[in-house]
């Protein structure tokens, strides 16, 4: 190992210290009960609850998914799923997170979301609650898997380690941190990553552009790219089999495309759609449900904005410069979503960039301690407590919860161990299981005070398969169904909800009148 190298991993590893200081701090009073340690006992600010919302909700995809699409086929693909988001967000926080936050409390102090569905519904055979921990279960699992890829990418590339070592030696950082810390450690280290990740996106791209010549610069060799630069057109890459995986061509040492291919409005709306997952966001949701005060909920909406709409715009042009700087620097889709670290490594000294590396940690640590800590509640309060063993005492549910851990990381490690895995392809994919699952029943317990325990049955399950049915059967057909399945999922779960629950009988007076009381705080 060099000595540039040598400098990067020291200046990662004094952040990964920082991170298990916080863990230590707040481990005594993460564990002090199980609403302490799945949600931190409702005591978040507003700027914790702001920027922990959105480090765990966009993960490693920001800085190295993101960016991968933008620096493959150009704009439009990136552009129109961050417009999609940054809408998506506003919406969530403008229209879900005060009523959820109140709703909540209401429903029998709820502190997870399958407890707060299952309450919601007065229901006591469990059904609800078992379904949407189990559902939790699955796409959370899918998550974890991406962010340990993504964890596998950044010290392979950094140090031209085995990938799947790596990816190991990561997992096991982010999981002993999480088993540590719970929910009050993992949104006060999200705070801190929440700047690392903006100020190490900032940093690159102004470095990177004044690399390029400029602006002006950057832009006139996207617009030399057919469609690269286009918000109706997309770029495509001239691509052959190269030990079987399609491998940009370069001729005279520059990449080449093959034209650019037209972006319609099916296209725009199917990617537009990523907005909607926001509603079904567990790791999002749960912050509306931790905030010390509802009425602190409009503040953590503006810094939520401003973080989100930066992040994302940066994010993009990234891709676009790096596309410049390092044209025939990535020849693979999956080697595309290193352009940040190249970008970092080349532009910056050792000891900066390996801060700035720590951005992409951040961004990892941040999403995937979430999920597992959401993943492994689902189970250990929803289905060991709340079904199985319902006189279980706090020291059993936190350590089946811990156990729960385990079992989770090891299987989302061995779903981790292709390299080859496209982070953005996989995070799409668990995006679309909860928007669909968890969006539509969301709204409408909120909203529609007709909805049903039945129509939320439903709609979990009308939602939570069509993603499957639509991705791996329909969407293969081409045409107009090879559209994001988020899009037709989050429809038809909706239509699922609405006709059972008016062929159901109405809900009780006390769930009606509950509803109003909601409806009705100010």
């Amino acid at each position: 190992m060099d000595s540039r190298t040598m400098q990067i991993l020291t200046a990662m590893i004094i952040y990964m210290a920082a991170v298990i200081v916080i863990g230590l701090a707040f481990a005594k009073a993460a564990n002090k009960s199980s609403e302490n340690y799945f949600l931190g006992g409702r005591s978040l600010g507003p700027w914790v609850t702001a920027m922990s919302a959105e480090a765990s909700d966009m993960s490693g995809w920001l800085l190295m998914g993101l960016p991968g699409v933008a620096y493959w086929c150009g704009l439009a693909d990136a552009a129109w799923t961050a417009i999609g988001l940054a809408v998506g967000t506003y919406l969530n926080w403008l229209i879900v997170s005060k009523r959820l936050r109140r709703y909540s409390i209401k429903a029998g102090n709820a502190i997870t979301l399958p407890e707060f569905f299952s309450n919601r519904f007065h229901e006591k055979n469990k059904v609800i609650m078992t379904l949407a921990a189990l559902f939790i279960l699955v796409f959370f699992t899918v998550y974890t898997a991406s962010c340990f890829v993504t964890c596998g990418k950044l010290f392979s590339t950094l140090f031209g380690l085995p990938y799947v070592s790596m990816m190991i030696v990561g997992a096991v950082f982010v999981l002993l941190y999480t088993i540590l810390g719970g929910f009050l450690a993992e949104s006060a280290s999200d705070f801190m990553q929440g700047i690392v990740m903006i100020i190490a996106l900032t940093v690159i791209v102004i470095i990177s552009t004044t690399m390029a010549g400029g602006l002006e610069s950057v832009i006139e060799n996207a617009r030399q790219i057919p469609g690269f630069l286009d918000f109706f057109q997309i770029a495509v890459p001239k691509t052959a089999e190269v030990n079987g995986v399609a491998t940009q061509v370069v001729e005279s040492g520059k990449a080449v495309f093959d034209g650019a291919a037209p972006y319609g409005v099916l296209t725009i709306c199917s990617m537009l759609a990523w907005g909607l997952g926001y509603f079904g966001m567990p790791q999002v949701l749960l912050r509306f449900m931790a905030i010390r005060k509802e009425e602190e909920l409009k503040a953590s909406r503006r810094i939520a904005m401003v973080w989100v709409v930066i992040s994302l715009a940066v994010a993009v042009f990234i891709g676009i410069v790096g596309r410049q700087l390092f044209g025939i620097e990535h020849l693979t889709k999956t080697s595309a979503e290193n352009i940040f670290i190249t970008l970092a490594t080349s532009s910056l000294p050792p000891i900066l960039a390996g801060f700035v590396m720590a951005g992409i940690l951040a961004a990892t640590i941040s999403s995937s301690d979430s999920y597992l800590l959401i993943a492994a509640s689902a189970f250990a309060k929803n289905i060991f407590h709340g079904v199985c063993k319902k006189d279980a005492t706090d020291k059993q549910v936190m350590a089946i919860t811990r156990i729960t851990l385990l079992i989770i990381a090891a299987v989302a490690m061995i779903m981790a161990v292709d390299e080859n895995s496209v982070i953005f392809t996989i995070v799409s994919f668990a995006w679309a299981g909860f928007g669909a699952t968890f969006g539509p029943l969301m709204l409408f317990s909120l909203f529609w005070k007709r909805t049903t325990a039945k129509g939320a049955v439903a709609g979990m399950v009308t939602g939570g398969a069509m993603v499957f049915v639509w991705k791996y059967c329909i969407a293969p057909i081409g045409g107009v169904f090879a559209i994001y399945e988020l899009l037709p999922a989050f429809i038809l779960a909706s239509l699922a909800i609405v006709i059972v629950s008016l062929l159901d009988k109405k809900p009780s007076q006390e769930i009606l009148d509950e509803f109003e009381e909601v409806a009705k705080s100010k």
